[in-house]
């Protein structure tokens, strides 16, 4: 079987609006289902190592916390002592290597918009695994990490390529817009092709070769599901 590698935020708080962020847990957990399911294995690491924060709002389940991706089997996640231990026991990204994982996987939360990006560490280890002809994966703000990510041959990840992420009227509507450093739909568009769901928050991957992308949290067990998928096609 696989082994996968889980990346996550380290970041607590937005710096302009002053309030906490971190990872949006169902981004992890969902995914982490899919693939624990398959057989695989995985391990968590973020910029800092350490304690991965966890966004306060991702934790309230309600019928519209539901509809986002928010249901019973993160509850249980949360509820599992020994998998939130995970989470305080990231693995620094310095010191992570590519070599030792088939798949990549970059969670989301605003939290990723201030250390996913301009992150060296995390731009060269994504680069080693494109490069290594594995698979790499992100979901909802987690695309923010391949914004800066370039090639062996100077050119960037995303150039041509098929993506989506967090949309800006996604944004707008969890009335993060003002909070937020950048519009990730915007940048995505600068590099990639860019490609969102006609509903907002409606699950939507996007597939080109070996790179998945998930548009919000209700795509995270969709991207796990394509990744897996991947994985036993040898992709």
């Amino acid at each position: 079987m696989a082994h996968i590698l889980i990346v996550a935020t380290s970041t607590d708080e937005y710096r302009k609006a002053g309030y906490r962020t971190g990872l949006w847990l169902a981004e992890l957990t969902h995914f982490w289902d899919v693939a624990d399911e398959a057989g695989h294995t995985m391990d968590i690491a973020s910029p800092a190592g350490g304690v991965v924060p966890i966004d306060p709002e991702s934790l309230l389940v309600s019928g519209v916390a539901s509809a986002v991706g928010l249901d019973g089997k993160m509850a249980k996640r949360y509820e599992d002592r020994a998998f939130m231990d995970r989470l305080r026991a990231a693995l620094p990204l310095a010191e992570v290597r590519a070599d030792a994982y088939d798949a990549i996987y970059l969670t989301g939360g605003h939290g990723t918009m201030f250390d996913f990006v301009e992150q060296p560490a995390l731009a060269r280890l994504i680069a080693a695994f494109w490069d290594q002809g594995k698979i790499v994966s992100a979901v909802c703000h987690g695309p923010s990490g391949l914004l800066d990510v370039k090639l062996d041959d100077g050119k960037p990840l995303l150039a041509g390529r098929k993506v989506t992420g967090f949309s800006w009227a996604e944004e707008k509507l969890a009335r993060r817009d003002e909070a937020v450093p950048f519009n990730l739909q915007e940048r995505l568009e600068a590099l990639a092709n860019y490609d969102k769901a006609r509903i907002p928050f409606a699950a939507h991957v996007v597939e080109d070769d070996r790179l998945i992308t998930g548009q919000n949290p209700s795509s995270a067990h969709a991207v796990a599901e394509a990744v897996v998928k991947a994985l036993a096609n040898g992709r």
